[in-house]
């Protein structure tokens, strides 16, 4: 099923990708002369690392790639700032690309089709997490195993469906306007949250596993760490906004954090409680030598402590939120 290209509206929220926005953007563009016809416009948060020059180049060759300025900084504003300002009446689909990912050639396109063919509301694709460094290999590793996305299918999943929540790839722009867009004070999860929303309008979100993206993992634990503690506290925006009981998986982390902090605090009162923190290292050894003999690279040596950070930055902010949301 053909879509006409005037009727898309790419959204790329961008802050200091100098690093990646080129090869975003020309993988966006490839190999696909319709894609001259689509609406790009990356918003840029502020950047100062020279992202805001390479993207003025880039549209130089390509008149159809718009750079704007976004004040609010975040993603979630950047993609509502891209539909207020220049979404025009031939506009009906909307395309969200991250620059922090490796897109495969006529990934719009796909997501445009697939969107129209299913006949849905949104569109997500799966994300295989990877990098270039042994520590984003290992990291990428762990994240798509059980223990790392608790099972979620746009995680390196391999089956499409309807879905509840998935990687955020395209939208129905009526519906996304008529939802007013991301909710601009979420740091993170926003788009767990406007999903939500989706479903409570009575829309439908499918999963794509056949249109995949690569995702570029941070480089180091501090970053890691940084990206899951915002990741957490955004579950709990979620979960206080909407007054929503959350799911078994997404209690592990705050449950880790408690029982293991717990456990060593009162260890030397009662060291039978170091079965706790025993426990869960073994759980993450376990996870490492499976990676090790799967993979045959000694980079899967970072599971185990990219594991350890994941589930405590995360459970440590939604805690944090929550304490927070309850005081407020």
């Amino acid at each position: 099923m053909s879509v006409d290209p005037a009727r898309i509206l790419v959204a790329v929220p961008i802050f200091d990708e100098a690093f990646h926005i080129a090869a975003t953007l020309h993988a966006l563009m490839a190999d696909r002369p319709e894609m001259e016809r689509v609406d790009i416009v990356v918003a840029d948060g502020g950047s100062t690392d020279g992202t805001q020059a390479i993207v003025a180049e880039l549209s130089t060759r390509n008149p159809n790639i718009r750079l704007i300025d976004n004040p609010g900084r975040l993603q979630s504003a950047a993609v509502n700032r891209v539909v207020e300002i220049c979404a025009e009446d031939h506009h009906d689909i909307l395309v969200r690309v991250d620059a922090h990912a490796y897109y495969p050639p006529g990934y719009v396109l796909d997501v445009a089709r697939a969107l129209q063919t299913r006949r849905a509301d949104a569109l997500a694709t799966v994300m295989d997490s990877g990098g270039e460094s042994c520590f984003q290999r290992g990291a990428a590793w762990a994240t798509d195993t059980k223990v790392g996305s608790g099972g979620s299918g746009h995680r390196g999943g391999g089956r499409s469906g309807w879905v509840d929540h998935g990687h955020h790839a395209g939208f129905s722009l009526p519906l996304f306007r008529r939802l007013g867009g991301y909710d601009i004070d979420f740091l993170a999860n926003e788009d767990a949250e406007l999903d939500h929303r989706i479903g409570l309008a009575g829309g439908r979100i499918w999963l794509e596993a056949g249109i995949r993206l690569g995702y570029v993992m941070r480089s180091d634990l501090r970053g890691l760490a940084r990206q899951y503690w915002r990741y957490g506290r955004g579950r709990a925006q979620t979960v206080t906004k909407h007054r929503m009981r959350p799911r078994l998986r997404q209690m592990v982390p705050p449950l880790a954090v408690l029982g293991n902090g717990a456990a060593l605090i009162l260890a030397p009162v009662l060291p039978i409680l170091l079965i706790v923190p025993a426990s869960y290292l073994v759980l993450l050894a376990a996870v490492t030598v499976q990676l090790l003999m799967r993979h045959r690279s000694v980079c899967a040596l970072w599971a185990g402590p990219a594991l350890a950070v994941m589930h405590h930055a995360w459970g440590a902010g939604f805690i944090s939120q929550m304490l927070r949301g309850r005081t407020a």
